[in-house]
């Protein structure tokens, strides 16, 4: 059991990152560390595919490479998410910043609070 966990250590590290982002996601009442959260989780979630397509002793697809070969395939999904996450986070912290402007605060709570007083 320990072998098998020491040579799946990315996937752990993988579900630890995922597990920590959910929990900034739900427990933080601050919208910047939701999106550093949400952030996170991503990063979980890419080390977790890039894990997934690892092949122990395969090579890159090349016509002259021997088999067994690593499917391209999910690094380039990855490098769209990278990509997408990216301009998820800028569109997140521009709302955070008109949000600011407009209720003078980022905790979540008192912009409910507002929001029911008007």
């Amino acid at each position: 059991m320990i072998d098998m966990l020491a040579s799946r250590s990315y996937f752990l590290v993988a579900f630890l990152l995922s597990g920590i982002g959910t929990y900034m996601l739900i427990g933080n009442a601050n919208l910047i560390k939701k999106v550093i959260g949400m952030n996170v989780f991503q990063t979980g979630i890419f080390l977790f595919f890039i894990a997934s397509a690892f092949v122990d002793g395969a090579s890159p697809p090349l016509v002259s490479a021997p088999e067994p070969y690593v499917s391209p395939l999910p690094h380039v999904l990855i490098l769209t998410a990278i990509v997408v996450g990216v301009s998820l986070t800028a569109v997140a912290l521009g709302l955070i910043v008109r949000i600011n402007d407009a209720y003078g605060t980022l905790r979540e709570g008192e912009i409910r609070e507002v929001v029911r007083d008007e």
